[in-house]
């Protein structure tokens, strides 16, 4: 137990130089840990007889993250079309295999762990970075700036009666940096709350055959959980409207359950208990960010049609 507190706070400190800083010590912390997620990867699917293209996957990896540092999406999706065709050729030509189970591995592989990780850059730098001498644009200021079907739900109107307080702290951060850090307390949130309330009241399983540990009534508590997280954080924090929060921690709840689920059942399938060693204490990448690797893409995709980005 010791040693998992003292690993997840250099955890934590680790992530929070990285959000603040942004950058390229995002970029290339994002890289880091998706070639340690693909070598864990690559090594449980060992473990059941399938070799993936751990090569070139690692350096297509790079490629995908590189072109989501730069924001060139046309040539993400390029990167990942000739990999996948490659791989393909790589595992017949080259090995002389006629099992296609490597290659829609390798494939299914990159796939899973490089585009959670671009959307996680994506979303660190939706908002142009400042320059010298430039205003920070907060992720309030551009919360407002499109309206959406989500505006037109303002609770404000039923809660007339109540005293007027701006609870927001207007935290003086860019907006992606807000968004990251919405995203991360609401994905440990959502895991927390599961646990807790799973341990304490927890008595109808959700997936037994995948994840025994997991309670209808864990889920329903990282629900609430992630719920009051991404009020407080987003809303409290950062000033982002309530009626968008809201949403945003009920998908996100369920985003990071699924992410999870997932998790389990590659690595049974595989046959592993713990995908690394990475984090002692906590196992490895795919153990620690499996919830996220849902989780980013939903919240990106939900800044833009909600009109946050």
């Amino acid at each position: 137990m010791v040693l998992r507190i003292i690993t997840g706070i250099i955890g934590i400190a680790i992530a929070a130089f990285v959000i603040q800083d942004g950058g390229a010590p995002f970029a290339v912390f994002a890289m880091i840990l998706s070639l340690i997620a693909w070598h864990e990867f690559s090594s449980a699917f060992r473990r059941a007889g399938i070799i993936t293209t751990y090569i070139f996957g690692a350096l297509t990896l790079i490629l995908l993250l590189c072109c989501a540092w730069l924001g060139n999406v046309e040539e993400l999706l390029a990167v990942l079309t000739v990999s996948m065709m490659l791989i393909f050729l790589l595992t017949v030509i080259l090995r002389g295999s006629t099992r296609p189970t490597d290659a829609c591995v390798s494939v299914a592989g990159i796939m899973y762990i490089g585009l959670p990780f671009a959307h996680l850059i994506f979303l660190r730098f939706l908002a142009d970075e400042p320059q010298p001498g430039e205003a920070v644009t907060t992720v309030k200021e551009i919360a407002t700036n499109n309206a959406t079907i989500l505006d037109k739900a303002d609770l404000s109107k039923f809660l007339d009666f109540l005293p007027s307080f701006d609870l927001s702290l207007n935290l003086n951060v860019d907006a992606g940096c807000a968004l990251i850090w919405v995203l991360f307390a609401c994905t440990w949130a959502s895991d927390t709350f599961a646990y807790f309330v799973g341990s304490a009241v927890g008595s109808h399983k959700l997936a037994s055959s995948i994840s025994p540990g997991k309670t209808v009534e864990g889920f329903l508590g990282s629900i609430v959980g992630t719920i009051l997280t991404a009020v407080v954080v987003g809303t409290i924090l950062f000033g982002l409207p309530l009626i968008k929060m809201i949403v945003a921690g009920f998908l996100l709840a369920i985003a990071a359950t699924l992410g999870d689920l997932v998790e389990s059942v590659l690595k049974r399938f595989a046959g592993v208990k713990d995908s690394g060693f990475f984090m002692p204490g906590h196992g490895g990448v795919l153990d620690r960010f499996d919830s996220l690797f849902f989780t980013a893409p939903v919240f990106y995709y939900f800044t833009i049609l909600a009109g946050i980005a």
